[in-house]
């Protein structure tokens, strides 16, 4: 073989790799003409469309049933703190309806100077454990009647008395936090 045809068998081999070549990108771009690229968000088809439309609507009914459950138990928690509330509240109010005749008897003994020596102890540190939880007396001698809080056992004409005014306290009313448990009993002292 001469040098000339190893040449001319070089060009062949040269001509025929750039026609596969040429060929090959020609395939390409018949392939992205048939198939254009998918974008991203972008459905690809309508069988994709009405996957993507069904599972839409399953997330925004999962959604709906979060918010209703979260409602719920906000609800839930609202109505378990107030019982836990009231509950707490009722079992303060038992003690002290238990406690009344035993503070009534230490109010007795301290009007009568009677409350001396440790007993007085005990009876301040009685006073101070039912005012923590609220308890309070009330009922004075001059108080403008009222009988939401008051009792009236009796009743006088008094001249010099432009409203209904307590004038004797027979027995002090009890409230726990504002709420009135026994009523004060009075003598009521009415304008003439």
């Amino acid at each position: 073989m001469s040098e000339h045809d190893s040449s001319v068998g070089d060009y062949l081999a040269d001509s025929e790799q750039v026609e596969e070549g040429v060929e090959a990108a020609e395939g390409l771009e018949a392939a992205e003409e048939v198939e254009p690229p998918v974008q991203p968000g972008a459905p690809s088809s309508p069988i994709h469309a009405a996957k993507i439309s069904e599972l839409e609507e399953l997330a925004s009914e999962r959604t709906a049933d979060l918010q209703r459950l979260q409602a719920e138990y906000v609800n839930y928690k609202r109505r378990v703190d107030r019982d836990r509330t009231l509950a707490r509240q009722g079992g303060i109010e038992a003690v002290v309806l238990d406690l009344l005749p035993v503070l009534d008897s230490v109010e007795g003994a301290r009007e009568h100077n009677e409350l001396t020596g440790g007993f007085r102890l005990v009876a301040d540190e009685l006073e101070k454990i039912t005012a923590k939880y609220g308890l309070e007396t009330y009922g004075e001698v001059g108080d403008p009647f009222d009988p939401q809080i008051h009792e009236a056992l009796m009743q006088v004409p008094m001249p010099g008395v432009e409203v209904a005014t307590c004038s004797a306290i027979m027995q002090k009313g009890v409230k726990l936090n504002d709420r009135v448990l026994r009523p004060a009993r009075v003598g009521v002292a009415d304008p003439e």
